[in-house]
């Protein structure tokens, strides 16, 4: 079956400004899973979406591919989700199966792989990088490509969670640990900034606030209650922005997990957390790093899972769809 184009406007690679990487990949996600078939839900969703944007224009002009998705990515999730599951169970304690853990840990490294080195020939190309997933542990490999590509970079990560933890369950390529291992295994990566933040752990916050003593970068959290008590007024939730973007370098990478949005905007999502922001606070978010005058080097949609049942058309990937299709409006 011949993949569809996304918004189903036909836009061969070398014309496009914005390269999508489908990555359908969730081994980890430690509540439900799901993520794997974020990009084609996308991709299907994108269909319904107009193509003239408030804020900023139309976005399609600058020409969007999406790459195709491959297939053998959803069978090695799928075969390593069996693994994974009981060690999510028992939450990595002993007893351990080491030899699943040490499938799941090789898997997450394939993935790891894969994406840099497709990242790396896009941005060859002179392209920007769009990453879809997938589970957050996706775009590790991005960041890796990204900061090889550019040089020092920070990262802007919109996120319910901090994915701070050393490792989840005893996988060290969780989704609650990509942010630990960008700032650990990335030397290019120099500051991470995050907005709306609602769920982490001690151990997440500790980290947060020695990064910078301890490794030379700095860790700045907006949290969802930051937002909240801004109360609605646009020039506060800027002057919060701003206040994120101002601790990064000039090229940055934008991360955008769909939890990061209220819980009624993506309910089938791996890991859930009320109190999010709305879908106009994300459109005015991008449409401020857009202004910024930051380098968006790359970017990513994560965490988009739709429906379970297959027959019904959710709201995640309609919101995903729309998310995406904003987040492209960043690069090119």
């Amino acid at each position: 079956m011949t993949q569809p184009d996304f918004l189903r406007l036909p836009t061969e690679p070398k014309d496009a400004a914005v390269h999508l990487l489908g990555v359908p990949f969730d081994a980890t996600t430690s509540y439900r899973p799901g993520t794997a078939r974020g990009p084609w839900a996308i991709l299907e969703a994108s269909a319904q979406v107009d193509l003239e944007d408030t804020r900023l224009g139309a976005i399609c002009d600058r020409g969007i591919a999406m790459l195709p998705i491959e297939s053998w990515i959803a069978e090695l999730s799928a075969a390593v989700r069996q693994d994974a599951e009981p060690l999510i169970e028992v939450e990595g304690q002993p007893p351990v199966d080491e030899a699943a853990r040490t499938r799941v840990n090789a898997a997450g490294e394939r993935v790891r792989d894969f994406v840099r080195q497709r990242v790396s020939d896009i941005l060859a190309m002179g392209k920007t990088p769009g990453v879809v997933g997938g589970e957050h542990s996706v775009p590790l490999g991005a960041f890796e490509a990204c900061a090889a590509h550019a040089g020092d970079i920070g990262i802007l990560q919109i996120d319910a969670h901090m994915d701070l933890r050393e490792a989840y369950c005893g996988l060290t390529h969780s989704h609650a640990s990509v942010m630990y291992n960008a700032l650990m295994m990335v030397p290019g990566v120099k500051a991470l900034a995050q907005i709306g933040i609602r769920d982490y752990c001690r151990e997440e916050l500790d980290f947060a606030h020695a990064a910078k003593e301890r490794l030379g970068k700095p860790v700045t959290t907006i949290f969802g209650e930051d937002i909240a008590d801004a109360g609605g007024d646009p020039a506060l939730f800027e002057n919060l922005v701003e206040r994120a973007l101002h601790a990064l370098p000039q090229d940055i990478y934008v991360t955008f997990d769909i939890d990061a949005l209220e819980v009624y905007l993506c309910p089938n999502t791996g890991t859930p957390v009320p109190g999010g922001l709305s879908f106009q606070q994300a459109a005015a978010l991008i449409k401020i790093i857009k202004d910024s005058g930051k380098r968006v080097v790359g970017f990513d949609l994560m965490e988009v899972a739709p429906d379970p049942d297959p027959t019904v058309r959710s709201i995640d990937a309609i919101v995903g769809a729309r998310v995406l299709y904003k987040l492209c409006a960043l690069g090119g």
